[in-house]
């Protein structure tokens, strides 16, 4: 494992307990801590970390993982590049943990692979390297010899599926029961993330009238309606639709009342209040998109994603 200044502890100590526990079921694991040049190095935390050996006595590696930084997706020191190329040539497999996927991204190894990273930076990665497919939901992606994770807590998964890879699911349902965690995550890493992830679009009119929409999720928003209120033509509209945002009035619209009903879910409202004033009309209709955008129904995620007093609010409201 490659750490550096400023590493986020959790992607170094997650992986590190898997492998750890895995030991104590019978793999044989060896983790060995590299710096670019051998040096401590003070995680995110403030945590200091010792390291083994400098990157230029690395020799006969199975695996490097690459963890990740709050200040990778802005800045990459070209030393940490370096390190991170030296120490992922000739290697069997490799795998990133959260922003971890910039770093590998720049050694060129993600070129013409499908990647992911956490959801906040997922466009960033996308609009800086084109050549990589990057999944925005996925909780990890396994593209031949390499894996990237989503953010944080991924890196828990991720390192599960490489154990379960080496040593089978028997062994790595026992890790994950050991350390409590799921055996495998269900739903995309879209559940974890915070509502106006929609895109802006560029002309006024438009903007104007999708702030009127969030605003009032619940009124009826028919195409032709929405052109009416612009001034334009349903083909126009659809053209603009498309142009500005890369999908339909109709989609668009859908992903606003979602958002909506995951703000008034996480306010402590039941499904059904939030299935109503999000526009969604019914319980089903809001279970449908839910599961199709998040992966999870909107019940697990009000019992994820609401606190245990909201939880009781709901459970007296309903």
């Amino acid at each position: 494992m490659l750490v550096f200044p400023g590493v986020t502890l959790l992607d170094v100590a997650g992986p590190a307990e898997v492998l750890s526990d895995a030991n104590r079921h019978g793999a044989q694991y060896e983790l060995v801590t590299y710096s670019p040049d051998g040096s401590p190095v003070r995680s995110s935390t403030g945590i200091q970390l010792a390291v083994d050996a400098p990157v230029s006595e690395a020799a006969a590696l199975d695996t490097v993982v690459l963890p990740g930084s709050e200040e990778l997706p802005t800045f990459l020191e070209p030393s940490l590049v370096a390190a991170a190329t030296e120490l992922t040539r000739d290697v069997g497999r490799i795998a990133s943990i959260c922003t971890g996927a910039f770093l590998l991204a720049a050694t060129g190894l993600l070129d013409g692979r499908r990647a992911t990273t956490h959801w906040r930076h997922g466009a960033t990665l996308a609009r800086r390297h084109p050549e990589i497919t990057v999944e925005l939901d996925a909780i990890f992606v396994t593209d031949g010899p390499i894996a990237t994770s989503a953010g944080v807590t991924a890196g828990i998964d991720l390192t599960l599926a490489l154990v379960e890879n080496d040593h089978g699911a028997e062994l790595a349902r026992d890790v994950a029961r050991s350390l409590v965690v799921f055996m495998q995550r269900p739903g995309g890493q879209s559940q974890f993330s915070v509502p106006s992830r929609t895109p802006r679009p560029r002309s006024r009119p438009l903007r104007e009238l999708l702030d009127t929409v969030a605003a009032d999720p619940a009124g009826n928003y028919s195409v032709p309606e929405l052109a009416a209120a612009v001034g334009t033509s349903t083909r126009h509209l659809t053209r603009l639709f498309q142009q500005e945002l890369g999908t339909t009035p109709a989609r668009h619209i859908e992903r606003l009342r979602l958002e909506a009903a995951q703000t008034l879910l996480e306010a402590g409202h039941t499904v059904s209040s939030a299935a109503t004033r999000s526009g969604f009309g019914s319980d089903e209709s809001l279970r449908r998109a839910f599961v199709h955008h998040l992966g999870v129904p909107p019940t697990v995620y009000l019992r994820r994603f609401t606190s245990t007093g909201s939880n009781r609010m709901a459970r007296s409201e309903a």
